[in-house]
């Protein structure tokens, strides 16, 4: 008779790894989107097909599956000279360039993942992105393993909002706050009718986007830059989000606060939902009701009808934190840029050229690891 053997006697065999690069976007990005953080599930196949179509460059995608199934995905395009061999990868800037990795991805997909970057490129920028990002982290641990060389530079600070901690302190917003703002809507109401309303799924469409623009072309953005800083405009980003809107499951995060004054748009915040983390792109006024703080009116509104769909947090990301702060928010992960270069010449040349990488981004406020949740050293690079 055989006797039988415990489960814990066999030898358990690493999980098969397939690797491979095609040209194009890869269709098995969504299915690495789909079992990403809630936090990421944004980075699908049309969400990287709209930054292609607004910002050009000729794709290629490194898919590793696990068993069969794909496990991560990084589609890169060239970056500057040929013969730098500097790849990137595309997206939106907002709320950060990164890609998808399954949640349970374990460091052994990102070295086989860089395995096969090595034969592509040099190096590769991945960023801005957040501190602490999956895919960041990923080719950081791998990078360790295989020799690589990790440049980072610091871009901007970003603030989150904790609603859920806010609200187990007590009433948020504040009823105070609240009745300041019915008295700044009574009087912006002399104006015209207001109404207030939402947008998002099925409802993008061309005189929705067109709306957003033309608050656009009326703000400060227009009076104090030359626009190309735009979320919707043209001459800015419009080509992106329109784009963006055509996967129903990027236009369903894509959200869109919107106030008109007698049928006109005159403010708007939009956003792009993960879950129960709202990203908060941009918000933008028409000046001629300055007076009445109809951005304030309007995120407000925003915040208490995304507390209803169940958002706990919102990532303000960079930018002025003079009105985050007063809302509530704190300062959050630090923002970079990175740079992974590949064994040999190139990292040897990378990490000579470390301190002049850095130093091309913007110097770092003071900040002790207690400011920063779950950070413990925010520059700890190879």
């Amino acid at each position: 008779m055989t006797k039988p053997m415990p489960l814990d006697e066999f030898t358990r065999l690493p999980p098969m790894l397939a690797v491979e690069c095609v040209d194009g976007l890869a269709a098995g990005i969504d299915q690495v989107a789909a079992g990403a953080a809630p936090s990421h599930r944004f980075l699908r196949y049309g969400w990287f097909a709209a930054a292609l179509r607004a910002y050009g460059g000729a794709a290629r995608t490194l898919t590793v599956a696990r068993e069969g199934d794909p496990a991560v995905a990084l589609p890169i395009v060239t970056a500057g000279p040929a013969w730098l061999g500097l790849a990137s990868v595309p997206g939106c800037y907002w709320p950060f360039r990164s890609f998808p990795v399954r949640d349970d991805a374990g460091v052994e997909v990102g070295e086989a993942l860089l395995a096969r970057l090595a034969r592509e490129a040099n190096a590769l920028r991945l960023g801005p992105v957040y501190d602490g990002d999956p895919g960041l982290e990923l080719l950081k641990a791998a990078a360790r393993a295989r020799g690589w060389a990790v440049l980072d530079r610091f871009v901007a600070e970003s603030f989150l909002l904790d609603i859920a901690a806010l609200q187990a302190e007590g009433t948020w917003p504040r009823n105070s706050t609240l009745r300041k703002n019915r008295f700044h809507e009574k009087h912006l109401g002399s104006h015209g009718a207001l109404d207030w309303s939402f947008v998002s799924g099925a409802g993008w469409d061309e005189a929705a986007f067109d709306a957003l623009a033309g608050i656009e072309t009326k703000s400060w953005i227009a009076a104090r830059t030359d626009g190309s800083d735009a979320k919707f405009t043209a001459e800015g980003h419009g080509g992106f989000w329109r784009a963006a809107s055509a996967d129903p499951v990027v236009a369903a995060m894509m959200w869109a606060a919107m106030l008109r004054v007698d049928g006109e748009p005159a403010a708007f915040s939009f956003d792009l939902n993960a879950g129960a983390l709202k990203y908060a792109i941009a918000n933008s006024y028409d000046p001629a009701f300055a007076k009445h703080s109809p951005g304030k009116l309007l995120y407000y509104r925003n915040l208490v009808r995304g507390i209803e769909d169940g958002i706990t947090t919102v990532d303000w990301g960079a930018g002025d934190s003079g009105y985050k702060r007063v809302i509530g928010a704190e300062r959050g992960p630090a923002i970079r840029d990175w740079l992974f270069v590949r064994p040999g010449l190139p990292a040897l040349v990378g990490r000579m050229l470390h301190g002049l990488w850095r130093r091309s981004g913007h110097k770092q406020p003071a900040v002790t690891p207690a400011e920063v949740p779950g950070s413990t050293d925010p520059h700890a690079t190879d």
